[in-house]
């Protein structure tokens, strides 16, 4: 059993508004009917700059949806858009960074390297990558702090550098809104300081970020919205309005317990009760 002591934010990020939805997700449903973790009928947007945290309990879908978004698995119906502009190839559109098991760590490229496979559809299959796309690699890789490890075997770096070397992948593909699944699970304190901090340059830059988590304190606390996902979509809003008894029990069920001290909110996960008796902090939907 863990406990999550939630409350709200003690300050608003401002978020930068445009005339249109940086990503706009409407009536989006994947994956085989009835099979674990399909969605059906998910809405939401995401506005220029903001971070919105996708939280739920295993089997929720919320790997589905962000390989449908990217075009890893084909929706069934929905729309997606960004900027307000139809997205049918939105694989070219957004940035996403899968879990961590399934990266082949053992494959012999440097980190540099792998930040250039983000420039791929810019530069078009069968030709050389040309000085600028080597200085635009160059470039996103100093923002994430990695420059001075750009020779290195990918599988070399620590648990947090691997994240930043596959954010900045996404980032070479010159997109503004990014996806990133579970990229806190695994990896220590320190870590996880750095992956924020690399968030927070995002965030200053314009950069959208959509980001499934498990860690429902860190939900609450560092996200502007969250997006309750069970299959379909719970509630969706600012964490003060998404984290309370009812919403929270609609999602995880007789998994979770919720007592409301004011405005504090007190979280607390029975893990046996979870799907197939995974803990419901652990990596996957």
């Amino acid at each position: 059993m863990h406990l999550h002591n939630t409350h709200a934010p003690t300050s608003e990020v401002p978020v930068v508004a445009g005339p249109c939805p940086a990503l706009a997700v409407h009536d989006l449903s994947a994956g085989y009917p009835g099979a674990r973790g399909a969605i059906q009928s998910v809405s939401f947007s995401v506005w220029r700059g903001e971070r919105v945290g996708l939280v739920g309990p295993n089997g929720a879908g919320k790997s589905t949806l962000f390989k449908a978004l990217v075009g890893l698995i084909p929706h069934d119906t929905g729309h997606v858009s960004i900027h307000g502009e139809d997205c049918s190839t939105s694989h070219r559109m957004i940035g996403y960074v899968p879990q961590q098991e399934e990266i082949d760590w053992g494959f012999p490229v440097t980190v540099r390297d792998v930040v250039m496979m983000g420039r791929a559809r810019r530069i078009g299959w069968l030709r050389w990558p040309r000085r600028r796309d080597w200085e635009a690699v160059d470039a996103m890789l100093e923002s994430v702090g990695l420059a001075a490890l750009s020779h290195r075997q990918i599988g070399q770096l620590s648990g947090g550098q691997r994240r930043r070397v596959f954010i900045a992948r996404a980032l070479a593909q010159a997109t503004d809104v990014l996806l990133l699944d579970e990229p806190f699970s695994g990896v220590d304190a320190a870590a996880e300081e750095e992956i924020m901090e690399t968030l927070d340059l995002l965030r200053a830059r314009g950069v959208s970020v959509v980001l499934a988590t498990h860690d429902l304190g860190m939900a609450v606390n560092e996200f502007d919205r969250l997006l309750l996902l069970n299959r379909q979509v719970v509630a969706y809003g600012a964490p003060a309005a998404v984290f309370n008894a009812d919403t929270l029990k609609r999602a995880y069920g007789g998994r979770l317990g919720v007592i409301e001290e004011g405005q504090r909110t007190l979280v607390i996960v029975d893990e046996h009760g979870c799907p197939e008796g995974a803990p419901m902090h652990t990596e996957g939907d």
